[in-house]
């Protein structure tokens, strides 16, 4: 069981939209809760990863892994940006 407090304006809008939709205001909270945590699941474990093996490996080599060169790019019309 959680219970939380939430501003004014933003308990307004879970309500609002709980009897629009059909749905409760539990529900939608469940929901957030539930992106939010996959989302930010997947920032920790990407900082994790990147912090356990920080070699930074230049864009040439990056794009030699797969079979390209600068030279690709700029004939595919890829934006250039400076």
């Amino acid at each position: 069981m959680l219970a939380l407090r939430l501003p004014p304006d933003i308990e307004k809008r879970l309500t609002e939209l709980a009897a629009k939709s059909g749905r409760t205001k539990s529900y939608y909270a469940r929901e957030a809760i539930v992106a939010y945590m996959e989302d930010f699941e997947l920032l920790v474990e990407a900082e994790r990863r990147l912090n356990n093996n920080p070699k930074f490996i230049p864009f040439d080599e990056v794009l030699a892994e797969i079979g390209l060169t600068q030279e690709d790019l700029k004939n595919h019309a890829v934006p250039h940006v400076e």
